[in-house]
């Protein structure tokens, strides 16, 4: 299968990337976001990048799903990490998608299996996840439980197109290969700070010392996006009922209070 016209659907800091890249890399994208807000600024900085970069990409804004989708070969789906969402959205982009476009989940955590029933198109399916563009350039990609190898290799050809390295799950989990390394040192690093065993500063500085990276991992989580941290725990906690995988309170109330991090100017740390 050839695909040449691309739709991400939510249009958040990894949904914008997504078709950021896209475009840069030659395809037609459409983008759809219900809460539309700084979108139109997005796009006409995206296509001063595609013409200067000498791309025949281009990049649309739509206002319904629908339209968003009614041309494409692949759809994205980068909506927050929520599974009634997910299976909602899922189920909207199926009814008004071509026949034989392909519908990927950008999730962090949920395995697309949790999704299939939710369309008339199992074999379509695959999860797509996207790290940090272009600082992180890899993408998980897993099949479902009735993915096609066409399917799955049209997606990998995809992925590779956009000079991002795949990495193949070979079995399903939940949060799929490296996110559930990332994730077990990010659970521990939380209960040390929400347990008070030290402060969050101290936690990312001995990181640092110990790995060379350049952030901690407070700092990380900053950059993700304490709401998509939150919710991404939530569905380990939800999946194993463990009270240990419980995301503390201390953060629930960081996000209710809208300090979500990097994108808000205020999450562990203070941003200008």
């Amino acid at each position: 299968m050839t695909i040449t016209t691309v739709s991400v659907i939510g249009v958040g800091t990894l949904g914008k990337q997504i078709a950021e890249r896209a475009a840069l890399c030659n395809y037609e994208v459409h983008v759809f976001d219900v809460n539309p807000r700084g979108l139109r600024e997005f796009v006409q900085n995206v296509q001063q990048k595609v013409r200067a970069h000498g791309s025949t990409g281009e990049l649309t804004i739509h206002d319904t799903l629908a339209d968003a989708v009614s041309t494409a070969d692949l759809i994205v789906e980068a909506v927050p990490e929520k599974l009634e969402l997910k299976r909602a959205v899922f189920a909207q982009i199926d009814q008004a998608a071509p026949s034989h476009a392909i519908i990927a989940t950008n999730s962090s955590s949920i395995p697309v299996s949790r999704l299939e029933d939710a369309v008339k198109r199992p074999d379509k399916v695959l999860n797509i996840h996207f790290y940090k563009i272009p600082d992180q350039p890899m993408a998980d990609v897993a099949r479902g439980t009735a993915t096609s190898d066409d399917t799955f290799e049209a997606g990998l050809t995809w992925v590779r197109s956009l000079e991002i390295t795949p990495l193949v799950v070979k079995k399903e989990c939940l949060g799929f290969v490296f996110n559930r390394v990332w994730r077990a040192i990010k659970k521990e690093c939380l209960h040390v700070w929400a347990g008070g065993y030290a402060e969050k500063e101290a936690v990312d500085r001995a990181w640092k010392i110990f790995t060379g990276m350049s952030q901690g991992p407070f700092e990380l989580m900053d950059a993700v996006g304490l709401d998509v941290v939150y919710d991404i725990e939530m569905m380990y906690y939800r999946d194993s009922g463990d009270p240990r995988d419980q995301p503390p309170q201390r953060l629930k109330a960081m996000v209710d209070r809208g300090d979500l991090g990097v994108k808000s100017g205020k999450g562990f740390y203070h941003y200008e």
